[in-house]
């Protein structure tokens, strides 16, 4: 009876090895679940790509993360997305820094008028001086990677050849951009870019400071029918984080694979936005837009006014104690060697 007894207590712990999905040849880990939030349209294709970075993580891990996916603003609203990471409301999120003015105090000189010339280069550069410098504004999130839209443009209703049209219209701008808008003598108007389609046809707003990208992406066309670049051209930061203590609970190994997708996405993303806003110049165009160029002097005149927010922008953070003068240093020879 003993040994009866014996073999069938054995029996029942390899069983219980056998069925319980955290051993044996059946075991199977318990999959971890995250939650992405990003405001742009399941349509748009910065949303598509985000999607696809949660399909990767989900290959790549072999299924141990499985991340839902939450675009159009579901979730969280743009902003309200960093906040809603850091409580774990999402666990990463999408939005951009300008959406949450002085959130991100060092790291609003990515935002300023250096005269970019394309997404790709903005995006390369805010990984570059994240690297550098490790601002403490972003000290409670683990930085998936930042990215920067396209060189802005302002795009309104009717046309502006130069300051003097420009002065008193309402341009819906954010972060940097109001101070540019009010620095050229434009009324800011601050909002998301999902709000921006119903402001301009309402008569909210008069114009936008923009990538071309949004007059397809966001259907700005519809409503705007003049673009004037101007040679100080700025960018807006935008940033993938995730939930810090999210972070640090993932086994190593993940971690590992993630930072390598981090890096590929990144790439991916900066490449995207001058693709998209070929294509939204392009659609603009189609739909009856027309481009201004201003000329040489005025281009000029536009820029001297630009010049003062560079100052102010140093001497504003240093005063917080901040490298803002090596950072905006930083920032301009970047540009300058690449």
């Amino acid at each position: 009876m003993k040994k009866l007894c014996g073999m069938m207590l054995a029996g029942l712990i390899c069983f219980s090895f056998v069925w319980h999905p955290s051993f044996g040849g059946h075991a199977q880990a318990e999959t971890i679940t995250l939650k992405y939030s990003n405001f742009f349209p399941p349509t748009n294709q910065i949303s598509k790509l985000a999607d696809q970075w949660c399909k990767e993580v989900e290959k790549r891990t072999n299924g141990r993360v499985k991340v839902d996916y939450f675009p159009g603003g579901a979730l969280t609203r743009p902003t309200e997305t960093y906040q809603g990471v850091t409580k774990g409301i999402a666990d990463i999120g999408l939005s951009f820094c300008s959406y949450t003015r002085g959130r991100f105090p060092l790291s609003e000189v990515i935002d300023l008028p250096l005269g970019y010339k394309s997404g790709y280069l903005g995006t390369k550069l805010a990984n570059a001086y994240y690297a550098k410098f490790k601002p403490k504004e972003f000290d409670d999130v683990k930085i998936i990677y930042l990215h920067t839209s396209p060189p802005h443009r302002l795009h309104t209703k009717e046309p502006v050849n130069n300051l003097e049209e420009l002065k008193g219209l309402k341009i819906r701008s954010t972060g940097t951009s109001g101070k540019v808008v009010e620095a050229l003598g434009g009324l800011s108007v601050a909002m998301p870019m999902s709000a921006a389609y119903d402001a301009l046809r309402k008569g909210v707003a008069e114009g936008i400071v923009c990538p071309f990208e949004p007059m397809k992406g966001f259907k700005l066309a519809d409503v705007i029918r003049y673009s004037t670049p101007f040679g100080s051209a700025y960018t807006n930061l935008a940033y993938v984080v995730m939930n810090k203590a999210k972070w640090d609970s993932l086994p190593p190994d993940i971690q590992k694979i993630i930072e390598q997708i981090n890096s590929e996405w990144m790439e991916k993303q900066g490449k995207l936005w001058d693709e998209l806003d070929q294509e939204g110049k392009g659609y603009y165009l189609q739909t009856g837009g027309k481009v201004i160029t201003l000329s040489e002097e005025e281009n000029a005149r536009w820029t001297k006014l630009l010049r003062p927010i560079l100052d102010e922008y140093v001497k504003e953070k240093e005063a917080m104690g901040l490298p803002a003068k090596e950072a905006l240093e930083f920032c301009i020879n970047y540009l300058k060697t690449h």
